[in-house]
């Protein structure tokens, strides 16, 4: 479901006291006790939420899911990681899902933390990774992943209600039900029901009768017990309502493997390494197979690969998906070498023709200014560094990666062990394992595996029928002029230039649907220089196009993998046929949800489909894989998650096949 029309959030607006104290402008409440913030905290949500034993008791490869309303300052969630530092042994890990309409921005959060520099070790990580935080579901991962932080920007009720988790214990923070009334109504606390369980504690520091009887009516068993310094009372309870609404078997969680954590990965391109990157910091031993001499060898292998978000004015599916997955690949970034690998220089999207600057007029009404603005054509032009024909759409946060970097960075870890020269044909299941064969020699074996090498997953015949297609697409790498390097950020129209990369722009790309060949083409070479001299006549210029031989330009093709909805493909796979026979009755009535479980190839999922769109989908994409294969919170809505599932085209399939 799309966001609702204030999507468009605003920042905190913060005073300061003359303690150097924060307070919320918006609401006219304080963040956190002027007294004793910190003791508060540990009082009101870690002690009240038994986490200190909690954490203790987890065992290796377990996690525990804290769900809170109204990040604020993250002062919570800095406690709370701490804590868990102090408490919980090697290999456990902590998920920490917030809520937060109005985000602070980065100076005034790091204000706030100085308050505490005994969390300074973890305020300098969140402060890090503090970037790039848009409407919707924004997934931070800390610590190696041990600690992740999905943060929900946006309205509690709508953003809550579109969480698939199961939360182990709340913190109910929202600024004082008297200030902000919204954040305590009986909707919520329903929201808060359906992600609970059995076991799944509450605390909050208000004591209000009204809120705790309708917590008692959501079916939390909630009492009053002594608060803290001028606080008398707090509140503290458990959930003892009934079991969950079960979700629809084709989309509801697999049953998670026993025993060994070990899992093979097909494909080591961004898909791949992102996957196995999420899963080796989970503690999975994985194999990573690859069929060339090197990672990032086909689509994820160019020099330059750019942010490009092409999002709707709509909040659709796919468009809250690129907002998300921009954001976490944003933050993976800063891990990169800066100017070689990549370079937050900004993307400004050119408004070449009336029908654009609409769509753009209607995109910068729909989003927040931080993460795109409309540029007249003389600030465009400063932006860029050259002269433009028009103005259009900015992304300052936006820019180039070189994506093999990215793949490096992905794959670099102890858990992850990379085998090159290994092209898997076969896959076949003995026993709890999955085995990747190549004729009669058995490459690799694992009780779980991932399929990641994009159109080339058709060759299975566990995957045969999934609806992927390479679209072949090649760019052209210019060497730069001492005009051209005053290119100072990424301009697009049909195509798009980058600033120099050591020394040299790269200018693509080419779309072709009927082509299996990757040799470089003198025509798609020059089609690129034409697609230059749209975006910039003064820069094709500087880079002397018109003296440029596309006989011999320098390049690059690869094929690009996409599906009919232009979605990834990510998450189990299903048996076809028996998953045809087992849902047969939704060709006769699509409303029939049969409560027979979904026919699941045990063990077996995808990450595939992602286009020219992979530096954005890919690596969150990893995350949700992970977060099928550990029964954690998932990275992104529970909708969108269904719309990348892989089920989805045997549903259509049924659907459209009424008799």
């Amino acid at each position: 479901m799309p966001l609702a029309s204030d999507t468009q959030h605003s920042q905190a607006s913060l005073e300061w006291d003359e303690q150097g104290q924060p307070l919320s402008s918006q609401f006219g409440d304080v963040y956190f006790s002027n007294e004793n913030g910190l003791a508060e905290t540990r009082y009101v949500f870690l002690a009240n939420n038994q986490l200190p034993e909690r954490f203790a008791a987890l065992q290796a490869h377990e996690h525990l899911v804290i769900g809170e309303t109204g990040f604020g300052t993250g002062l919570n969630f800095l406690c709370a990681w701490q804590l868990f530092e102090q408490q919980a042994v090697t290999g456990t890990r902590l998920h920490f899902i917030s809520v937060e309409k109005y985000p602070l921005n980065k100076a005034d959060l790091q204000r706030a933390l100085a308050l505490w520099p005994e969390l300074a070790p973890f305020a300098e990580q969140l402060l890090k990774q503090y970037v790039a935080l848009h409407p919707g579901f924004q997934r931070l991962v800390f610590a190696d992943g041990r600690i992740v932080l999905t943060l929900l920007i946006g309205d509690a009720l709508e953003l809550l209600g579109q969480l698939d988790a199961k939360v182990d214990a709340w913190f109910l923070d929202g600024f004082a039900p008297a200030k902000n009334p919204d954040m305590w109504t009986p909707e919520l606390f329903t929201e808060l029901a359906r992600l609970s369980h059995v076991k799944t504690t509450l605390g909050t520091f208000t004591s209000t009768g009204y809120v705790r009887r309708r917590l008692n009516d959501a079916g939390f068993k909630m009492k009053r017990v002594p608060g803290l310094g001028k606080k008398w009372e707090v509140l503290k309870g458990m959930y003892a309502g009934g079991a969950a609404e079960q979700q629809k078997p084709w989309f509801a969680r697999t049953v998670q493997p026993d025993g060994e954590r070990s899992a093979l990965v097909i494909g080591a391109g961004l898909a791949g390494c992102a996957t196995a990157a999420s899963l080796a910091q989970r503690g999975w031993q994985v194999t990573l197979l690859e069929r060339h001499n090197a990672i990032a060898q086909e689509a994820s292998g160019n020099p330059q690969g750019v942010l490009y978000l092409k999002l709707s004015a709509h909040h659709t599916t796919l468009s809250r998906l690129i907002v998300s997955g921009y954001g976490h690949t944003r933050r993976r970034l800063e891990s990169l070498q800066k100017g070689t690998d990549w370079d937050n220089c900004g993307v400004l999207q050119l408004a070449f023709d009336s029908k654009e600057a609409q769509r753009q007029a209607q995109l910068a009404a729909a989003f927040p200014a931080d993460l795109l603005l409309t540029l007249d054509q003389a600030a465009a032009e400063g932006k860029a560094g050259i002269t433009l024909p028009a103005g259009g759409l900015f992304y300052p946060d936006a820019g180039w990666v070189h994506p093999p970097a990215l793949c490096k960075l992905l794959s670099q870890h102890p858990n992850i062990r990379l085998q090159l020269h290994q092209e898997a044909l076969q896959l076949r299941r003995e026993g709890d394992h999955w085995q990747a064969w190549n004729g009669e020699r058995l490459l690799a074996s694992a009780n779980v595996a991932v399929l990641a090498s994009a159109a080339e997953i058709k060759a299975f015949s566990q995957s045969a029928g999934l609806p992927l297609k390479r679209i072949r697409g090649q760019i052209s790498r210019l060497p730069a002029t001492p005009a051209s390097r005053a290119l100072s950020t990424v301009v697009c129209a049909e195509g798009y230039v980058a600033p120099a990369r050591l020394d040299e722009h790269t200018l693509g790309a080419s779309f072709d649907f009927n082509s299996d060949d990757l040799a470089l083409k003198s025509a798609d070479h020059a089609s690129n220089l034409q697609l230059l001299d749209e975006i910039s006549p003064a820069l094709a210029a500087q880079l002397n196009v018109t003296q440029l031989d596309p006989e011999h330009l320098q390049g690059r093709a690869a094929f690009r993998c996409t599906s009919p909805d232009y979605l990834p493909i990510v998450g189990p796979i299903a048996d076809a046929k028996t998953f045809a026979e087992t849902y047969a009755v939704l060709s006769k009535d699509a409303r029939q949800v049969p409560e027979t479980p979904c026919p699941w190839l045990d063990g077996l999922y995808i990450n595939s489909g992602h286009g020219s769109r992979g530096l954005i989908t890919a690596p969150l994409s990893g995350e949700l894989i992970a977060a099928w294969l550990n029964n954690e919170p998932m990275p992104v809505p529970a909708d969108v998650a269904q719309a990348c599932h892989p089920n989805r085209f045997a549903l259509r399939t049924l659907i459209r096949n009424k008799s």
